[in-house]
Parts: C-alpha cells; structure tokens; sequence
C-alpha cells in the first residue's frame, strides 16, 4: 500500500469516529433532557392527584 493510501485510510476513519462520537454526545444530551422533562410531568401529575 502507497503511504498516500494510508494516509487517506487514517483521515476517513478519524472522521468516522468524531461523527460517531458526536452523535452519541447528542444522543446522551437529548435522553438527559427527556428525563428532565419526563421527572417534570410526573411532579404535576402528583401535585394534582393530591388536590
């Protein structure tokens, strides 16, 4: 194989892991943020099955 060739080899499987990693940050971001939101919708649900 030309070093050309691993070169490119190197740079695309970089780029494969950022997006990767990037996009498993925003899945981690968003099921953080619905967990919030679900504990918030649970709260009022309690507040008012108590009145």
């Amino acid at each position: 194989m030309d070093i050309t060739n691993l070169t490119y080899l190197f740079y695309g499987y970089s780029a494969a892991w950022i997006i990767i990693t990037a996009f498993v940050f925003l899945l981690v971001s968003r099921g953080r943020r619905i967990d919030g939101e679900l504990a918030r919708l649970k709260s009022l649900v309690a507040d008012k099955e108590r009145r």
